[in-house]
C-alpha cells in the first residue's frame, strides 16, 4: 500500500492536489463538443451546476478549467475521489484510465508534503498552543517572545492598486471603525519567504481576506495564490472569508472564480455613498 493510501485515500484528498499538467490534460479530454462521449458540459452538470452557469462557461478558453476551479472553490466535496466517481458516473472511464498515472502521482506527492509540513519543527514557539504551532516575528509588531499580531483582514492587490490600498487604509483604519489591515508591503518584515508567510497570514493570523480586483489584478500570479488558497480555507463561502471589492473600470471578465461571492463595486454610482460602511461592516463581523 502507498503512503497515499495509507494516510488518506482519494475521497480524502482535495482536488487541489491535481497539478496544472493534469488539469491540462483532462480539458483535452473535455473540451471538445462530443457528440458520442459525455464533454465538460456533462461533468459540470454532475458537479451541481446550473443550466445557466454551464452556458456561462462556453465562452471561455478552457471550460474543463474553469469547472474545476469553480467546483474546487464552492463544494467542500470536491476531492480527487468524487472526480473519478463523477468521470465514471458519465461514463469517461477511459479518461481514468490514462490519466490515472497521473492522478496516482499527484496524490502521492500531495501527502508527502503533508507529512512534510507536519514534521517541520516549530518556529520560535515558547508556549503549547491550543491548536497548531505558528511563526512568530514575521510582522513589524510581532512579539517573540508573545502572541503574534493578529489582523482583521489581508489585503490581496497588485502594485499598480496601491493608491487604493492607501484609501482602504484611510477609511477603515483611521476612522471610526478602527479595522486593522495586513497589508504585505507595510506590514511584513523582509527576508522571509513570500509564500509561507502569506499562507501563515491568511490562514492564521486574518480573520478575512479582502481581493481588490482589477485588469492588473487578473494577470499577477502573487494574487492568484493567495486568493486560491483563501477559497481553499472556505469552501462555498461558508464562513464569508473572501470579499471581492472593484474600484474602478474593468476591461477584462470578472474572474470566474469569484463570480459567485457577493462583492463590493465601488464603480457603481448608486452604490458608493454605502461602499465603505458595507465593507466595513463585513470586516467587523466575528
Amino acid at each position: 500500500m502507498s503512503d497515499a493510501d495509507s494516510e488518506g485515500d482519494m475521497r480524502s484528498t482535495p482536488l487541489i492536489a491535481l497539478n496544472v499538467s493534469f488539469r491540462k490534460k483532462l480539458g483535452l479530454y473535455l473540451n471538445p463538443r462530443n457528440t458520442v462521449a459525455a464533454d465538460w458540459m456533462a461533468v459540470a452538470e454532475v458537479m451541481g451546476f446550473s443550466y445557466l452557469e454551464i452556458k456561462n462557461y462556453e465562452s471561455s478558453n478552457n471550460a474543463t478549467l474553469k469547472v474545476l476551479e469553480d467546483w474546487q472553490a464552492r463544494s467542500s466535496d470536491a476531492t480527487v475521489g468524487k472526480l473519478l466517481s463523477i468521470l465514471k458516473e458519465v461514463e469517461r472511464k477511459d479518461i481514468v484510465e490514462d490519466l490515472r498515472p497521473l492522478i496516482d502521482e499527484d496524490v502521492r506527492r500531495y501527502w508527502e508534503q503533508q507529512k512534510k509540513r507536519k514534521a517541520e519543527p516549530p518556529v520560535q514557539v515558547h508556549e503549547v498552543d491550543s491548536c497548531v504551532s505558528r511563526p512568530t516575528g514575521i510582522t513589524l509588531e510581532d512579539d517573540p517572545e508573545g502572541a503574534p499580531e493578529l489582523f482583521d483582514a489581508f489585503i490581496c492587490y497588485c502594485e499598480s492598486d496601491i493608491e487604493f490600498v492607501h484609501d482602504m487604509i484611510r477609511e477603515l483604519e483611521q476612522t471610526e471603525y478602527k479595522l486593522k489591515l495586513c497589508v504585505f508591503d507595510r506590514n511584513v518584515l523582509p527576508g522571509s519567504c513570500v509564500w509561507t508567510i502569506t499562507s501563515e497570514l491568511i490562514e492564521r493570523r486574518c480573520k478575512r481576506m479582502v481581493v481588490v480586483i482589477s485588469d492588473e489584478y487578473l494577470d499577477s500570479d502573487a494574487c492568484d495564490f493567495q486568493t486560491k488558497f483563501a477559497l481553499s480555507l472556505c469552501p462555498g463561502a461558508r464562513s464569508k472569508r473572501l470579499i471581492p471589492v472593484v474600484y474602478k473600470s474593468m476591461t477584462k471578465p470578472f474572474p470566474s472564480i469569484l463570480r459567485f461571492l457577493t462583492k463590493c463595486d465601488y464603480t457603481r454610482p448608486c452604490t458608493q455613498a454605502w461602499f465603505w460602511v458595507r465593507l466595513a461592516k463585513a470586516l467587523s463581523l466575528p
